[in-house]
């Protein structure tokens, strides 16, 4: 059931976005050649717990999920697409790394995702990230009141396909509030004017994803979680939890 937030409530999510935000910056400052992906979940942990926040990630397990999420903080690398589990192996000179990362504060849930290269970074990579953020940038600017949903998914799925990339199948937003994972969902990509109208107060986790090879195919690997690309191609994620308003699409998880 979708639930229309009040203006005082867009003001408290905007605490737990803070969170992410600055989660994010941090991590994305710390990820060097040599640090690890689970050295990037311990800098994570600890902007939450310094905020007093706690994880809507860890431990949450879906339907789909053969064990519960054991971080705060996915972090896919290269061919992974999205969920990815952290690990042991020191990053790489060139590493792409998408980073997906929520916080519970005061009630209210935030979610964002970003992506970024580790070193020197490849040009083929650049234009991905730049794409899978002008994807982000036109779904927000499409995300106002009288429009629809299906409107966000074909701003983002028509930056997309125009760059000749891949957006795998199934995946997208969602609406945020009270839990990370609300009504309705938000595809990367459909038809303008159809679905569900937009209206002041619903909150959205606007979320394109693209596959730099051009395929929307993804295979699930044994860990459960993680989507990677089947021809091994990169992949990036840019993600903001996002407020419609009567005065235009409001960002709660910026700086």
């Amino acid at each position: 059931m979708m639930e229309l937030k009040t203006d005082a409530s867009m003001d408290a999510m905007r605490l737990p976005g803070r969170v992410v935000a600055e989660a994010l910056a941090a991590v994305r400052e710390a990820a060097k050649p040599g640090v690890t992906p689970q050295d990037l979940d311990a800098v994570a942990h600890g902007v939450l717990r310094e905020a007093g926040a706690t994880s809507p990630f860890l431990g949450y397990r879906p339907s789909f999920a053969p064990v519960p999420f054991p971080a705060v903080l996915c972090v896919s690398v290269n061919h992974a697409i999205v969920h990815g589990i952290p690990t042991s192996r020191p990053l790489r000179d060139g590493d792409l790394v998408s980073a997906d990362f929520g916080a519970l504060l005061g009630g209210w849930a935030g979610d964002a995702a970003v992506s970024f290269t580790v070193g020197t970074p490849r040009p083929a990579d650049l234009r991905l990230i730049a794409t899978a953020e002008r994807a982000l940038a036109a779904g927000i600017e499409a995300a106002v009141v009288g429009n629809r949903i299906g409107d966000i998914a074909h701003a983002i799925g028509t930056v997309c396909r125009e760059a000749g990339y891949g957006i795998p199948h199934g995946f997208g937003g969602h609406g945020i509030g009270r839990q990370m994972h609300e009504d309705p969902s938000v595809p990367n990509e459909g038809r303008p004017r159809r679905g569900v109208p937009l209206r002041h107060g619903m909150v959205l986790a606007i979320e394109p994803m693209v596959i730099g090879g051009g395929t929307d195919d993804y295979v699930t690997t044994a860990d459960g979680w993680t989507l990677c690309t089947t021809d091994g191609s990169r992949a990036a994620h840019a993600e903001h939890t996002v407020a419609v308003t009567h005065d235009g699409p409001r960002v709660l998880t910026s700086l």
